[in-house]
Parts: structure tokens; C-alpha cells; sequence
């Protein structure tokens, strides 16, 4: 995430920082960094510009945890155990669905990004005209003026705050509720394939595979598998150009080198 000033410029008072993208698009900083971690991991996102979702997502709502194991219905095999690999959270953030609704999450939030620029623009103007005509300004108003940007910082502070706050909620909520069918579409796929275990190869917090063969990553065929049954179609390519972030978006967490 991009944690610096959003818009102060006077040294006696800083402006809020946040995690989110539409602090981030509140502020022209150009030497904003960047991150390329994902979910749990992500923590800045593009400045000035929607995050792409095709394979480069938000964000920080927390993680995405794989389902919890599931006893197999049938009996329990006598053989050797079938064991697969996935990256479930990479699983859940590629499909379709959650691309189609985050993209629709960035839309609805867009008018409070642009509030907030609006406002940081405004406190920009009052600084830089402080800083410029403090001389030729009387004592009062110079008091006056610096208590104007004053409020309207900590107006920013508020409506940031309470921005982010709201993003967060709704995108765990999406993430909760796509996360939960492709559970449900991996146990499937699980069973008729014959694994008796499936181990998620992109928790980096509880790190449990460490080495896996490419055939048993069965991260693509579960996003497959959920596409075809979800029904819907993949985003639009993005046009050269269009939305292109001023800074590297971050991208999905992969499964392991294999």
C-alpha cells in the first residue's frame, strides 16, 4: 500500500495514512511505492487508477483460507494416498466471478475516491496559497487560514477512515462468499478425482508443501472447474493504455515453484 502523506504539506499537521486504493488515488505523490503481495499480503495498490482484476487484485480485507478438511463420504481406502496441491487463494481471486464483482466493487466505490480527492486537492490549494501569500497576511489571517486547512484535513482523515472501513467489509464479503464455492468445487473435484488429501501450496503464513511435483497443482482445473459451472464469462481483455496504474499492481499470490 502506498502509506504516505495524502495531501498535507504544512509541517505542523501530517495527513492520515490508509491502506486503500482510493486513499492512494486521493494523492499525487509520485514517489508512492508498491508491493506485490496478495490478499494477506497486499498492501498498496495502485495510485490513481482502478486496480486490474485479471491477475492483479486487491486490495487487503484479510485472507483467504482454504476450506477446512472434509471426511470423504465414502470408505476409506486401503491404497496409497492420492495427495494434490493448490493455491487457493490465487484459485479464488482468477475466477471469474470474483473478477466480474470486484471490478463492479472498485465501480461503486469510485464516487468516494473522487470525494476524496476532490478534498485533498482542496487542502493542496489552501497550503501551497498559505505558504505563498504568509508574508503579506496579517497574523489573524494567517491563524485563520491555517485552522481552515486544519479542519479540512481532519475532514479527510474522517471520511478516509470511514471509506476504508466500508471497502473492507464488502470486499471480505466477496471474498468469504467466492471462496466458499470454490471450496465446495475443489471438494468435488477432490473426490471424483480420487485424492484423499488436498494441501494448499499458497499459505505462506503455515507453509505446509514444500516441494510438489506440476501434476498434482490442481489450481487451474479448479478454476476451470468453477468457471464451467458458474456459467460466467471471463472480463475483457484490458485496451492497451486503459487503466494502466501509475505503479506495478500486485499480483496474485502462484502456486510453488515446482
Amino acid at each position: 500500500m502506498l502509506c504516505e502523506q495524502v495531501s498535507g504539506r504544512t509541517p505542523a499537521s501530517k495527513a492520515p495514512q490508509s491502506t486503500l486504493w482510493f486513499e492512494a488515488a486521493a494523492r499525487r505523490d509520485p514517489h508512492a511505492g508498491t508491493s506485490k503481495e496478495f490478499f494477506n499480503r497486499m498492501k498498496r495498490l495502485p495510485f490513481f487508477s482502478l486496480l486490474l482484476v485479471a491477475a492483479s487484485v486487491i486490495p487487503a480485507a484479510g485472507q483467504t483460507s482454504a476450506p477446512t478438511a472434509q471426511k470423504p463420504s465414502s470408505a476409506v481406502s486401503t491404497g496409497p494416498s492420492k495427495v494434490a496441491v493448490i493455491a487457493f487463494q490465487a484459485a479464488v481471486s482468477q475466477t471469474n466471478e470474483f473478477q466480474r464483482d470486484f471490478a463492479d466493487l472498485q465501480k461503486k466505490y469510485d464516487p468516494r475516491r473522487q470525494q476524496l480527492k476532490t478534498l485533498s486537492d482542496q487542502i493542496d490549494t489552501l497550503t501551497k496559497q498559505l505558504q505563498d501569500q504568509g508574508p503579506q497576511l496579517s497574523e489573524e489571517e494567517r491563524i485563520s487560514r491555517a485552522r481552515t486547512i486544519d479542519d479540512k484535513k481532519k475532514q479527510l482523515d474522517r471520511d478516509t477512515q470511514d471509506a476504508q472501513s466500508d471497502f473492507q467489509g464488502d470486499l471480505q464479503q466477496l471474498i468469504n462468499g467466492v471462496a466458499a464455492k470454490v471450496g465446495a468445487v475443489m471438494t468435488d473435484y477432490a473426490q471424483k478425482q480420487g485424492y484423499t488429501i488436498v494441501l494448499d501450496a499458497g499459505d505462506q503464513q503455515n507453509a505446509t508443501v514444500l516441494y510438489a511435483v506440476p501434476s498434482t497443482d490442481i489450481t487451474k482445473a479448479i478454476i476451470d472447474a468453477y468457471n464451467l459451472k458458474s456459467g460466467i464469462p471471463a472480463p475483457p481483455p484490458e485496451s492497451p493504455g486503459a487503466n494502466q496504474p501509475a505503479v506495478d499492481a500486485p499480483q496474485p499470490q502462484p502456486a510453488p515453484a515446482h
